[in-house]
């Protein structure tokens, strides 16, 4: 099936897959070929792209729209990158200054800001820690 993901800034993967796992709001859902049409929100987390032949590509998700049509499968992002990309101290550093600006907010708008941001930074650093330690070599006893 043909998987596409997009933002409005660009094109962030295009190709032929086997599967796609993503975060949809009612829980994680898996599309496989000939899935029944679909369209529903997805929330911020992991998608994971199963591929023929080689290792399962992860991206993260910031929230957007999945649509699935015959064996057309396609994810509009709000933002996206490969869990490769991200830098850890990054997003640790981007909590820090989420946890402040909670702590300073003058008005409940900023307040939700901060608070989505926040959440938006651990998932990514839960995504990022997962990886990590699924790709680390087993342990020699």
């Amino acid at each position: 099936m043909k998987l596409e993901i997009v933002s409005a800034e660009k094109n962030i993967y295009s190709d032929d897959v086997r599967g796609v796992v993503a975060p949809s709001i009612e829980g994680e859902i898996a599309i496989l070929d000939n899935h029944a049409p679909l369209l529903t929100s997805l929330q911020p987390g992991e998608v994971r792209i199963i591929q023929d032949g080689s290792e399962d590509t992860y991206l993260y998700l910031s929230g957007g729209f999945i649509e699935v049509l015959g064996n057309h499968v396609t994810i509009l992002a709000d933002a996206a990158e490969r869990v490769e990309e991200i830098d850890e101290a990054k997003v640790q550093e981007a909590i820090k200054q989420a946890e402040e600006k909670i702590s300073t907010s003058q008005s409940d708008i900023d307040l939700a800001n901060a608070v989505a941001s926040m959440r938006r930074a651990q998932v990514r650093l839960k995504i990022v820690q997962k990886r990590r330690s699924s790709n680390r070599p087993p342990s020699v006893s």
